[in-house]
């Protein structure tokens, strides 16, 4: 937890600064590499070395992935792309418990779900870096080029050869003014809407991640096998994301944010007053709300990157990141009260997630819009139709008056 928690913070502020690519790739090498180390840690200190560098690199990899995603999909298929790469997530947890129960030996195990990151690393070398980015950092000729590859790769030939520089800085005149200005994480606070959003979006992912860990730990409690569990709590993630993409899509992020996190919450409350020996009762509520929490998490990475611009996007990534770990960190420490008070761990468990339900509300919706690209745009609130028009020239939607916007 501790890992994510310190790559939240390091490699989202230099995925902006150098690449989402450029970061990904190497937290791939940094999670193969370190992973098979983990295997053969000769004892306990160098295991957690490793384990807190393998914790970086998921950041790097979670925070990259969503970002390439985001700012190189079409704003009509944001969503649903942005669900299936989170069923991934699910089929790996699938996946990580049949694994576990026929490789019993952790070394092994650790050795088996290692190895797959040096075909990602390979791979990972022919991703595009984000258009969008290239632009934003003064880089508008190697912007042209990989706005040229994916037309070409997607069929639309003669729509990318007519790309060229002048017609870029023509679309996107006022974005590559910005390609000079340096950001830092202070940005994330240093005016007044984009510090209600980071305030309102750090609160959320605490409590989602917080929540999560909080409900997970209780489990031991339930008497179920570990490897059942591990199937149930991924299994739930289907129908769970489901419904949070359709609801995403038809009645936006807020409106989903406030309910998975409510629903959540309230479920965990539920716990409370179950008895100990109705466990199938106790493991409905946990697996509901842990699929609620499932769908929270779901919508609030989507909804993350629509928030912030551009030029500080993975900065405010790594920033409800962190905050999710810092909730991970937490989470079993407020179990501990439970030793004095049995009931209190599940009343804030279950509280948390309630208050930041509430907090969602403080926050604009998101669904159809453009991505911002500047903090000015996002202090504005609304866009001008001149400016509205040039937004879909990154993810490049099919508009036959633009050969930019045709590459996809």
């Amino acid at each position: 937890m501790a890992g994510v928690l310190v790559g939240a913070i390091i490699l989202g502020g230099l995925s902006d600064k150098y690449g989402r690519r450029a970061l990904l790739i190497w937290s791939y090498l940094q999670m193969a590499v370190c992973g098979i180390c983990t295997t053969f840690s000769p004892n306990y200190l160098s295991y957690c070395v490793f384990r807190f560098l393998c914790g970086m690199a998921l950041s790097g990899i979670g925070l990259n992935t969503t970002a390439l995603i985001v700012e190189w999909v079409p704003t009509n298929v944001r969503t649903i792309t942005g669900t299936l790469a989170g069923y991934s997530y699910t089929v790996g947890q699938l996946l990580l418990a049949g694994l576990a129960y026929g490789i019993r030996d952790w070394r092994w195990l650790q050795l088996s779900v290692s190895l797959p990151f040096f075909l990602y690393f390979l791979y990972s070398w022919w991703f595009p870096e984000s258009a969008r980015w290239l632009v934003l950092s003064g880089k508008p000729a190697k912007a042209v080029s990989q706005m040229k590859r994916v037309g070409m790769f997607n069929g639309r030939k003669e729509e990318a050869e007519k790309i060229t520089l002048e017609t870029l800085k023509a679309d996107m005149m006022k974005e590559m003014a910005c390609g000079n200005s340096t950001y830092t994480v202070f940005d994330l606070v240093r005016t007044r809407t984009v510090r209600r959003i980071s305030f309102a979006v750090s609160f959320v992912w605490f409590s989602t991640s917080f929540a999560y860990y909080g409900l997970a730990m209780d489990l031991q409690k339930f008497g179920v096998s570990i490897y059942l569990i591990q199937v149930i709590f991924g299994a739930v993630d289907f129908p769970a994301k489901l419904v949070s993409t359709t609801c995403m899509i038809y009645i936006g992020r807020r409106v989903t944010q406030f309910f998975s996190l409510f629903l959540g919450g309230l479920a965990i409350l539920a716990n409370i007053f179950v008895p100990a020996e109705l466990q199938t009762l106790r493991t409905s509520f946990a697996v509901f709300g842990k699929g609620c929490l499932a769908a929270s998490f779901s919508c609030v990475f989507l909804y993350t990157t629509e928030l912030y611009p551009t030029v500080i996007r993975q900065s405010g990534l790594g920033l409800g990141s962190t905050m999710a770990r810092i909730g991970g960190i937490v989470a079993p420490l407020v179990k501990m009260l439970g030793e004095f008070y049995p009931f209190l761990p599940l009343v804030i468990y279950g509280s948390a997630p309630i208050i930041s339900g509430l907090l969602v509300y403080f926050l604009p919706e998101t669904v159809n819009k453009p991505l911002p690209d500047t903090i000015e745009e996002v202090e504005e609130g609304k866009e001008s139709p001149v400016k509205e028009e040039k937004k879909e020239i990154v993810p490049l939607q099919t508009m036959k008056a633009n050969p930019v916007r045709e590459v996809v």
